[in-house]
């Protein structure tokens, strides 16, 4: 049953038993999942309202669909007066949690509001049942099925590896149905654009990172817009779902155009061939048409689903060990260093590995933080042993760091599963997605303008707005950033005093706006991270062309250069890489006539004039 504070208000803490034979308990009351032997004999698919009620009750669509499609009987109950779902399933034969874990993580990749905590915990695992009490004052109410379903249990081990199956290959990366097979044309939806059918899933993270990242001065808009819409026609999406995005900053190019021969750029006009609306639609039906006719796959490499389940796993642990760490990521250097460790797990995941190489620079636009700050959290977490330094910075190379020091995950990726016959196809690969889109989601959310130090609300700010994702409890808050209940109280009310989060009564909830530019605004904070990116983006050419510089020096029996720089891509030049470059720029050496040496400073300014723009045209 619920635990009860000192004021009599129920927690969403149920901890304390109750003897079934007695009549039921004053307060909210739960079931326990498992048996005694920890084998799950009940599911429940808790389908929480985050910030729309609409979200649960479209994934309860969604898993309605594939259950019946997969000869699952189910009950569905309205679990309070807020309009969550409980989706309840009873086994005909004990599941392990190994099983039910792999079919939490195939629902909540494809159904964004499911909370699979009850799932994922074989112990104390529990979701009150039909007709149970909930804090607010209403109770669970049976909306479809028949409760003898839950009585009588029918499911069984296979029917759930099935009902996986089929979420796992609805996503993107594991095999699809083939447009082209299809009678007739691409569809047209009611607004009169095409789109590809099915059902429509979260954006894929390469695309949800490309939304987030702004273009700098030399950077080519248009790419950053593809990736988005290739994402989104990947996954179902519709030419409305992208329009309402438009002031993302991966959309510039469809706002804004390009200056005739200048790097700066201008608003579209608003009617034409080269506006908004043209541009987005002409690139939207070029998105759809590509997808439709090559299907994005993993192929045949019977490898990748143990790889990425390794991965994933070793990423679970590390961030189930750093979420155990209380005070370690809130006090001091500590919000720095999480923001660290998150973006290196999600680099591993991209790379399905446990080793990548991370420049400070990149590292440091990632976790919304300076490039210093990247450079002495690596240190600390090294010292600490969350990571090791496989291998130091070299030439063009950065550092490359492993977050295995252990060396828990297995060499030989065959033998890493060894219930592979028995666990649902796409599982390892699931886990690997949802865990992307949970730290992509976590790091864009931190990574603004508003929580920069000294001058915005801080980086422990950052962190605690990005867990607060759905109504969630101080002590909950407390426990997942790992600091004390005074210092998160203080953090909680900054965010609420600039009306980013709000009280409710079971804890804190995010805005149901999003009002992260307008508190920048105020605070003056705005534009600081796109004006560190622009500078980072500077020092990494000039450092580029620097060492083109040295190694023009270096040459034996160097030749002249050629007279300017080569309106071309490196890679094409027909001769010294050194020649599409120009001289780079030089001073008098003070004491030493006629020796002159290189100017920094000057070939920084000559970057931002625009001196290196061909390459990145070409590029």
């Amino acid at each position: 049953m619920a635990t009860v504070d000192a004021s009599g208000q129920a927690l969403n803490d149920y901890v304390a038993t109750w003897p079934l034979t007695d009549p039921a308990p004053p307060v909210p009351w739960a079931v326990t999942l498992t048996d005694t032997h920890g084998r799950f004999r009940l599911l429940v698919f808790d389908l929480d309202v985050k910030t729309d009620p609409a979200d649960a009750a479209r994934d309860e669509e969604v898993l309605r669909e594939h259950l019946t499609a997969a000869g699952v009987e189910h009950v569905v109950c309205r679990s309070g007066s807020r309009g969550g779902r409980h989706i309840w399933l009873a086994l005909a034969e004990p599941a392990d949690e190994v099983l039910v874990r792999d079919v939490a993580t195939s629902v909540a990749s494809t159904c964004p509001s499911l909370d699979p905590t009850p799932l994922c915990n074989a112990v104390t695992g529990c979701c009150r049942p039909p007709g149970a009490p909930h804090r607010d004052g209403s109770t669970s109410t049976v909306l479809h099925g028949d409760l003898s379903i839950l009585l009588s249990p029918s499911t069984t081990r296979a029917q759930l590896r099935a009902f996986a199956e089929t979420l796992n290959g609805a996503r993107p990366g594991v095999p699809v149905t083939d447009p082209r097979q299809q009678d007739g044309p691409i569809p047209v939806d009611e607004t009169g654009h095409v789109y590809l059918p099915g059902t429509r899933r979260a954006l894929p993270a390469a695309s949800s990172a490309a939304l987030a990242e702004h273009p700098g001065p030399g950077d080519d808009a248009s790419s950053l817009l593809w990736r988005v819409l290739i994402g989104a026609a990947a996954a179902r999406w519709h030419h409305y779902d992208v329009a309402a995005l438009l002031d993302s900053p991966g959309m510039e190019y469809a706002r804004t155009e390009r200056l005739h021969g200048q790097s700066r750029r201008r608003p579209r006009p608003t009617r034409g061939t080269r506006s908004s609306t043209a541009v987005l639609r002409h690139h939207w039906t070029r998105a759809v048409r590509h997808v439709a006719a090559a299907p994005r796959q993993t192929g045949d490499d019977p490898t990748f689903d143990p790889r990425a389940d390794a991965v994933a796993a070793l990423v679970e642990n590390l961030q189930t060990r750093a979420d155990a760490s209380p005070g370690r990521w809130s006090t001091g250097s500590g919000p720095a260093d999480r923001r660290v460790l998150d973006v290196l797990c999600l680099l591993a995941l991209q790379g399905l590995a446990t080793t990548v190489e991370a420049d400070i620079r990149r590292l440091a636009l990632h976790a919304g933080i300076g490039r210093e700050t990247a450079r002495t959290a690596l240190l600390r977490l090294a010292a600490s042993d969350w990571i090791v330094c496989a291998q130091n910075a070299e030439g063009p190379n950065g550092a490359r760091w492993n977050i295995d020091p252990q060396a828990t995950v297995h060499t030989h990726t065959n033998h890493a599963r060894s219930q592979a016959d028995t666990r649902p196809a796409g599982a390892g690969a699931a886990r690997r997605g949802l865990l992307i889109t949970l730290l992509t989601r976590r790091t864009e959310a931190a990574r603004h303008d508003v929580f920069l130090p000294h001058r915005g609300l801080g980086l422990l700010a950052g962190n605690t707005y990005a867990r607060l994702t759905r109504t969630t409890t101080t002590h909950d808050l407390a426990r997942s950033i790992g600091a004390d209940t005074s210092t998160l109280e203080r953090t909680l009310d900054r965010l609420a005093g600039h009306g980013l989060i709000h009280p409710v009564a079971a804890g804190w909830a995010p805005a149901r706006h999003d009002r992260r530019d307008a508190v920048a605004d105020a605070l003056g904070t705005s534009g600081a991270l796109a004006q560190r990116a622009e500078r980072y983006t500077v020092e990494r050419d000039v450092w580029s062309w620097w060492r083109t510089e040295q190694s023009w020096m270096t040459a034996p029996g160097r030749s002249a250069r050629r007279r300017g720089a080569l309106p071309l891509h490196p890679a094409l030049v027909l001769g010294q890489p050194w020649d599409v470059y120009p001289r780079y720029p030089r001073s008098e050496q003070p004491g030493h006539p006629g020796r002159r040496r290189g100017n920094h400073r000057d070939a920084a300014a000559a970057v931002r004039a625009g001196v290196l723009a061909h390459l990145h045209r070409a590029a």
